[in-house]
C-alpha cells in the first residue's frame, strides 16, 4: 500500500514539473512576441507634405509637417526634420499631394532651383519639337503624358512627284517633359502650344533633329499604362483608300497625224567610186524639204 502512494506521488511531482515547464515556454514565447511586437510598432518622424505642392514650389515651415511612420517603413531619401528639409531653399521637382513624405529624390538640392534637366534620369535628354493644334492632338499634350512620334515627308526618288508622301513612326513612347514653357503634370488644362519637349535618349534625339528637317513632326496620344510596342509599317497615300482609284494620263483629242512610211528606192548617188558594187548592208536616209533619199553604204572589194 505504501509503495503504491509513492509511485502515486512520484507522478504527480512528474507532471506536475511537466506543467511548470509548459507553461514557462509558453509565457516566454508570449513575452518575445510582445517585444517583437513593440519593435516592429516603433515610430519614426519623418517630414510629410502639408498640402499639395505643384512643381517649383519652395519648401517651408507652412507647407510642411511631420508624421510618424513605423521605422520599418521610412522610405529612403525622406527627412527626418522640417528644418532639414527647408534647408537652403530647396523646391519641389516634382508634384506632392497631401500626406506624402518628401524625399530627397522629389527636391532640389541645397540652393537647388526647379529645371526639366532635375528631373531628367541619368542618360535621358530633353529634345524640344514644334506642334500646333493638329500635329499637337489639338493642343490634349500635356507634361506626364506619353506619345509616339509620327513623320510625314516626300517620297524619294526621281519618278516621285509634290503628292507623293508617306508616314512612319519614328519613336515610342515617349514621356512629355513639358509643353512650351509648362512641366508641371498638375496643368491638365488642354492649351494650344508651340513646342513639346520629350524624355528621349541620345540616337531619339538624333532622329527627332534628322525628322525635323525632311517632314513635319506630329504626335500622337497614347494611354500611359500602354507600353506595348505597335507594329511599324510605312504608309503611302495609296493605303488611304480601298479601291486604290487613279486618274489616267489624259491623252489629246486631236493626235498629230503620223507621216506615212513609203518604201524607198536604193540609189548609188554620192558613191565615190561608182564601178564598185553596191552589196546589201547599211543605208543612209537623207530629207531635204519633202524630197526623200536614201543612200546605201558601200563596201570595197
Amino acid at each position: 500500500m505504501q509503495g503504491r502512494n509513492l509511485i502515486v506521488i512520484a507522478i504527480a511531482v512528474v507532471v506536475g514539473i511537466a506543467a511548470v515547464i509548459i507553461a514557462n515556454a509558453y509565457f516566454s514565447g508570449v513575452a518575445t512576441r510582445s517585444e517583437q511586437a513593440a519593435k516592429d510598432q516603433q515610430l519614426t518622424n519623418i517630414v510629410v507634405a502639408a498640402q499639395d505642392m505643384s512643381f517649383a514650389t519652395p519648401l517651408t515651415a507652412s507647407n510642411l509637417r511631420l508624421a510618424a511612420y513605423p521605422t520599418k517603413s521610412v522610405p529612403a531619401g525622406a527627412f527626418m526634420s522640417i528644418a532639414e528639409a527647408t534647408k537652403n531653399g530647396r523646391v519641389a521637382l516634382r508634384p506632392i499631394v497631401i500626406g506624402e513624405p518628401v524625399l530627397a529624390s522629389k527636391v532640389s538640392g541645397a540652393n537647388g532651383r526647379a529645371t526639366i534637366a532635375a528631373n531628367l534620369p541619368a542618360g535621358k535628354l530633353a529634345y524640344a519639337v514644334s506642334i500646333n493644334d493638329v500635329n499637337g492632338v489639338g493642343g490634349f499634350v500635356r507634361p506626364g503624358d506619353v506619345v509616339d512620334v509620327l513623320l510625314t515627308r516626300p517620297i524619294p526618288g526621281e519618278g516621285a512627284t509634290a503628292n507623293d508622301k508617306m508616314t512612319d513612326v519614328v519613336l515610342e513612347n515617349v514621356p512629355v517633359l513639358g509643353v512650351d514653357q509648362v512641366s508641371d503634370e498638375n496643368a491638365t488644362k488642354p492649351v494650344i502650344s508651340k513646342t513639346a519637349t520629350l524624355e528621349v535618349d541620345t540616337i531619339s534625339a538624333q532622329k527627332l533633329a534628322l525628322a525635323g528637317q525632311l517632314g513635319v513632326i506630329s504626335l500622337a496620344l497614347r494611354n500611359v499604362a500602354d507600353q506595348v510596342a505597335g507594329t511599324r509599317a510605312t504608309v503611302l497615300p495609296r493605303q488611304l483608300s480601298a479601291t486604290n482609284y487613279v486618274i489616267p494620263v489624259k491623252r489629246s483629242a486631236n493626235p498629230a497625224p503620223s507621216l506615212p512610211r513609203l518604201p524607198l528606192p536604193r540609189l548609188t548617188a554620192g558613191l565615190s567610186h561608182p564601178s564598185a558594187v553596191l552589196r546589201p548592208g547599211p543605208a543612209m536616209t537623207v530629207i531635204r524639204g519633202t524630197t526623200v533619199s536614201e543612200y546605201g553604204v558601200q563596201h570595197g572589194n
